[in-house]
This record gives structure tokens, C-alpha cells and sequence, in this order.
């Protein structure tokens, strides 16, 4: 999957762009600083370092391996009611994939800690793909059948479970990746790694329901699970196997795996501070949920709720765009007063939600609301690998993704009941209290920051 690197790209000391030193030797992987005057990634700009330390290929695998997860859940929801015609039955398939995904990332992540992420990526995504397939076969085989298919319930469930976490993956790459030569060259690469992961988040999970949408409404309801299938089986190995892989070495190799020499130390304990970015990540789920279930009430008083999708992508625009600006933003701009301060503004500019009584009113809205939206989503990620063990990070990465998982499902519930029972102004106060929880945990996280050397 990788084309070979010219020498006319390798401008530092070290591995060649894109390749990785081998295992038992990861001291050597420190690039020496370029020539005095000679700064050619630098006047490239900083996103032009990733390619080098990563090699070409793992940007568009990274992006396009995570587009079966944002597709599965809307695609399950729509496949379902298609067949029964039954939104109850819809939404309770989609939300078995969502309890799949929250319960299951974290097991992948740990597993991928300690026996590596390729043979755990390559093993999730031949199980995901069966068990999507089992979930196609079983609403055709159930769809004339009354009540709820248990079928059907517990093949969403282990769908979502078994979903490759690509994305949480990706950033633990990065973070070793990024981890070689000065601070201030660490502290500018993980930024604008991350700066691109959530914007790549950000790109997937708005073009992922957009292509359920059309591959459902213009060929067939079940086409969109067989095309995230086709992804899952192709993409996702690709990934597994990148030599970026090898930057994370397991802390517990496979029975004839390479160990490295003398006395191997226990897997590290999480710290409690893992807890801060965690719950974190549960109130930027309930925000999006509550966010999304807001929006299609509103919405469904203008141009239908179809339209929610729409007004939510224009949020995501703003805030994938602010999210890429991060990895300009100075460095003395730190990781505790960029949570609080983002998270404050967000919570702020969350009422401007309360406002709009238009369609164009609440598109300005969320264009302005999207911008600390990004960057708190980069930070956070950034504070869960600061305070994460180094041989733990695959762990905490998708413990954060459940936790958007978690939040997102809460987030719906709550402003679905009070949309209904309230209407849509009162379900826009909960993306509100939840930005404004947000920036209380980044007080915390400010205090833990503080006393971590």
C-alpha cells in the first residue's frame, strides 16, 4: 500500500518518511534536528510534517477506514425501519449499535495495548464485516415478523461492538510518532496530528450518513451495510498492516512475538485523572445528541426533520475548520486554558441556540456555535494521552470515543423528551449545561496538568 520514499524527501536524520525503526531498537527513532537556516518542513507548513513522519498512505487509509463507523449506525436505523416500518423497532437497532460500540471500544482498545494493533484490527474487521452481514440477512429473514426480532437486536449489538476504532487507533500512532525530537517539535507535531484527526472525525461522521442517505434512497435500503462491509474488509487491514503499527510495541507480545531483553514491567494502572477527559468526552456526546434531537424539532417546523442533518453538517464545517487551526495556535496557549476557555465559549455561545426563529437565523447560529467546538475536541484528546500510561493510551484513546458514544445516546434521550414534552427551546438548554460541564471538568483538568511534571 505504501510507495517507496525518495531520498529527496528525507531531509532529517532517521527513518525515511513513512518508515519506522524496528522494534527493539525504538531509542534510535529520534530525528536530528535540520542544518541551521534549513527548515524545509516548516516553510512547507506544519501539516506537510504528517506525510513525513507517517508516510503518505496513512492519511487517506486513516480517513476513509473510519467511514464504516459513521455509517453503521444510520444505516442500521435506516435499513431496519425500511424493512419493518417501524421507527420504535429502528431506533432501538441503532441504539444496540451505539451500546455495541461504547461497550466494545474499550475492550479493542485494551486488547490492542497489550498484543498490538494489527492482529486486533485484523480480527475486528472480519468479525465486524460477519457480523453485518448476519445484521442484513436477519431484518430480510425477520422483516415480516412481529414485535422485536431478537435477531435482529443482538446482531446490531455485536455490529457495533466489533467495530474496527480506527480513528482512537490512529491518534495513538501519532502520539509515538510525534514523540521524537525537541519539546517544542513534539508539542507543534501532536498538535497538528490531532488538529487533522478531529477534523477527520469531523469529515467521516458528516459524509458518512450523507452516503447512507443516497445509496438508500436512490438503489436500496440495504446497500449502504454492504458498501461499510466492502470498507471494513479492504480498508481496515490495509491500516492494520501499515508500518506505522510498529510504533506502538505490545506490552505483551504473542507466543513467539519478539520481547524485548531483562525484566518486563506490569501494565500500567489508569490514573485517575483519566476520568476527567472520559467524562469529558460524555458531555461532548450529550452536546451532539441533544444538539441533533434539538434540530430535527426545530426543523420540522420550516422544511421537515429531514433538514436536521443538514443544519447539524453546518456545525460540523466551522468546527472541523477551527479544529485544524489548532496546530497554529501558540504554544504558550496551554492544554488547561484551551479546555477551560474553548468549553466556556462554547457553553456561551450554545444559547444563541435559544434565539433563532429561521432557518438562515439558525444556520448562522451553529456556524458561529461550531468554532470552539473543534478545538475542545483536539484537547481533550491531546489531555487524554498526556495523562494516559504510555502503554495504556489505546485504552484511554477509545475509552473517549464510548464516551462520545455514551453522551451521544444520553444527549438524544434528554432532548427528545424535551422536545416532545417542552418543545425545542427547552431541549436546546441541554446542549447548554453540557458545554457548561464541560468546561467545569477543564477546571479540574487545569489542577491535574498542573502537578503532572
Amino acid at each position: 500500500m505504501n510507495s517507496p520514499v525518495s531520498p529527496a524527501n528525507t531531509h532529517v536524520a532517521g527513518p525515511a518518511a513513512g518508515e519506522l525503526p524496528s522494534p527493539p531498537a525504538p531509542a534510535t527513532a529520534a530525528a536530528a534536528p535540520p542544518a541551521p537556516g534549513k527548515t524545509p518542513a516548516a516553510s512547507r507548513g506544519r501539516f506537510a510534517r504528517l506525510p513525513l513522519l507517517a508516510g503518505r498512505a496513512f492519511i487517506p487509509l486513516g480517513l476513509f477506514a473510519r467511514l464504516p463507523l459513521a455509517m453503521l449506525t444510520v444505516g442500521t436505523l435506516t435499513l431496519v425501519t425500511s424493512a419493518s416500518g417501524s421507527y420504535a423497532l429502528g431506533g432501538m437497532a441503532a441504539g444496540a449499535v451505539g451500546i455495541g460500540a461504547a461497550v466494545g471500544a474499550p475492550v479493542l482498545g485494551s486488547l490492542a495495548d497489550r498484543r498490538g494493533q494489527r492482529p486486533v484490527l485484523l480480527i475486528a474487521a472480519l468479525l465486524n464485516s460477519i457480523a453485518v452481514v448476519a445484521l442484513i440477512l436477519a431484518v430480510w429473514a425477520t422483516a415480516e415478523s412481529p414485535g422485536v426480532p431478537a435477531a435482529v437486536l443482538v446482531a446490531s449489538f455485536v455490529s457495533g461492538a466489533s467495530c474496527p476504532q480506527v480513528g482512537p487507533l490512529a491518534r495513538v500512532r501519532w502520539m509515538a510518532l510525534a514523540a521524537h525530537g525537541s519539546a517544542t517539535d513534539q508539542t507543534r507535531d501532536l498538535d497538528t496530528a490531532l488538529s487533522y484527526e478531529s477534523t477527520a472525525d469531523e469529515v467521516t461522521f458528516v459524509l458518512g450518513p450523507a452516503l447512507v442517505g443516497i445509496l438508500a434512497s436512490l438503489l436500496a435500503p440495504w446497500l449502504p451495510l454492504a458498501v461499510a462491509v466492502a470498507l471494513t474488509i479492504t480498508l481496515v487491514p490495509a491500516f492494520a498492516v501499515h508500518r506505522t503499527h510498529r510504533a506502538i510495541p505490545p506490552s505483551r507480545p504473542a507466543r513467539g512475538g519478539q520481547v524485548p531483553a531483562g525484566p518486563q514491567p506490569r501494565a500500567a494502572r489508569l490514573p485517575a485523572a483519566v476520568a476527567l477527559p472520559v467524562f469529558a468526552m460524555v458531555c461532548m456526546g450529550t452536546f451532539f445528541g441533544s444538539t441533533q434531537t434539538a434540530l430535527s424539532s426545530f426543523s420540522a417546523g420550516f422544511a421537515g426533520s429531514e433538514a436536521a442533518g443538514l443544519l447539524y453538517a453546518v456545525m460540523g464545517l466551522s468546527s472541523a475548520v477551527a479544529a485544524l487551526s489548532v496546530a497554529y495556535w501558540p504554544q504558550s496557549f496551554g492544554l488547561a486554558r484551551r479546555w477551560v476557555l474553548c468549553a466556556a465559549l462554547m457553553a456561551a455561545l450554545s444559547l444563541l441556540l435559544l434565539l433563532p426563529s429561521s432557518m438562515p437565523a439558525m444556520v448562522a447560529a451553529l456556524l458561529i456555535l461550531g468554532l470552539p467546538v473543534g478545538p475542545v475536541m483536539v484537547t481533550v484528546f491531546a489531555v487524554g494521552g498526556t495523562v494516559a500510561p504510555a502503554g495504556r493510551r489505546g485504552t484511554v484513546m477509545t475509552a473517549l470515543a464510548s464516551g462520545i458514544v455514551a453522551g451521544t445516546a444520553l444527549g438524544s434521550s434528554l432532548g427528545g423528551h424535551l422536545a416532545e414534552t417542552h418543545g425545542y427551546a427547552a431541549a436546546f438548554l441541554v446542549p447548554v449545561c453540557a458545554a457548561s460541564g464541560l468546561a467545569l471538568l477543564g477546571a479540574g483538568a487545569a489542577v491535574v496538568l498542573r502537578r503532572k511534571p
